[in-house]
């Protein structure tokens, strides 16, 4: 068993909570690494929050790799995990070199999202001593195939699957499995299932941790906000009250 995976099981059985939240920058990367998370996260969801795309599918490793190395100069503390973007991973040995890149740039692990289908690449990176995060439930990089977001686990059919790939990924030997809008009691099924912690967004309390884009979490992206997400502050308008202030002290006539 890998340390991180060790770790994290561990702390699972003594029923610690997990939280983990997303960087793509130097800033929010330093300030986000004082705070005592578990992990931080460099997601492929910069491509909607920060490169303003309509979804991740146009997110490329070369970003991924760009907004890694930028976050990891601020992480020095905590678990950085870099998303294996959706043409990074083709086969294992692509993405093998992929996740390379990216622990180069600074990620301690990668993320990956897929169950049984992409053991052959997650058995080819743990291989090579490159712990590996999983993620199951909806998969953004899919959403064009799947014609959307959709809710996961809501047929029994869908929560077999799910919990059968939850179990090849842990067999495997991930640290950790996020699950993405899968309905509450199945993600708690899940969670009691694999002996590695799940990390939910929008799939409920029982999880064994919560994992959120940060900037929904402080209300910087107005634009939209998932429902399962209850901003802490609205930075957003707050940015706007400074920037107001800023050209009315400007634009004031000289005495």
């Amino acid at each position: 068993m890998n340390t991180l995976r060790q770790d994290f099981t561990e702390k699972k059985a003594a029923n610690h909570k997990f939280a983990a939240l997303t960087a793509y920058d130097y800033p929010m990367g330093r300030l986000l690494d004082d705070m005592g998370l578990d992990l931080i996260l460099v997601g492929d969801s910069l491509g909607m929050v920060v490169l303003g795309m309509p979804d991740t599918t146009g997110v490329t490793i070369d970003h991924m790799v760009h907004h890694t190395a930028a976050v990891g100069r601020g992480v020095t503390q905590t678990l950085l995990v870099g998303d294996l973007s959706a043409d990074a991973a083709p086969d294992p040995k692509t993405a093998l070199t992929n996740a390379r890149r990216l622990t180069d740039a600074g990620a301690k692990a990668v993320k990956i999202e897929g169950g049984i289908e992409v053991l052959p690449i997650v058995r080819a990176l743990l291989d090579e001593h490159i712990p590996v995060l999983g993620h199951l439930g909806m998969l953004p990089q899919r959403v064009k195939e799947e014609g959307g977001y959709r809710i996961k686990g809501k047929t029994d059919d869908q929560a077999r699957r799910l919990l059968e790939d939850a179990e090849a990924l842990a067999l495997a030997g991930v640290f950790g499995i996020v699950l993405e809008l899968v309905t509450p009691p199945v993600a708690e099924q899940l969670s009691r299932a694999i002996p590695v912690p799940t990390i939910g967004i929008g799939s409920g309390e029982g999880c064994d941790g919560q994992i959120l884009v940060t900037y929904d979490l402080l209300g910087m992206f107005p634009w939209f906000t998932p429902k399962f997400v209850k901003p802490k502050i609205n930075v957003a308008s707050q940015i706007q009250t400074a920037v107001k202030e800023f050209i009315d002290e400007s634009r004031k006539p000289k005495p």
